[in-house]
């Protein structure tokens, strides 16, 4: 199995998943970059996956594409659907995203991360909310 099948695999439902599992898809020296923070090296990234998903009561991804743009280089399209008890009232929240990923030795070397950060949180503020759904019909 390579190593965006694994990717993609271990993506869809991650609450039922074992953070000892991400080593089997990064390098040790992985480099994961998203909107929220940037991490170097696996253990880095396995702290930030345990925490991420103590708060989250269910996170999927459905994978979309899966593009090939160079030897080692991908483009994976997603939908993250999540709830947490902390926004929208433990209410499922759907956010689209894509990830760019550099592949060494049949493991991701470079992983980044491109998302609304205001779709994923700041819409589902109770009052923040409200605010940046005004801002954003106003631009409109």
């Amino acid at each position: 199995m390579t190593v965006i099948n694994r990717f993609s695999s271990f993506y869809t439902d991650l609450a039922s998943m074992q953070i000892s599992e991400l080593s089997h898809i990064y390098s040790d020296d992985v480099l994961f970059i998203d909107p929220i923070a940037e991490h170097r090296g696996i253990n880095a990234v396995e702290k930030y996956f345990d925490k991420l998903l103590h708060n989250a009561k269910h996170c999927r991804f459905d994978i979309h594409t899966k593009e090939n743009t160079e030897d080692d280089k991908f483009i994976v399209t997603w939908t993250m659907e999540f709830t947490s008890s902390r926004m929208k009232n433990g209410n499922p929240i759907r956010v689209d995203g894509l990830s760019h990923l550099q592949v060494a030795d049949n493991k991701i070397t470079f992983h980044r991360d491109y998302y609304d950060l205001g779709q994923m949180i700041y819409e589902n503020v109770p009052i923040l909310g409200r605010i940046v759904k005004k801002i954003k019909r106003g631009l409109a």
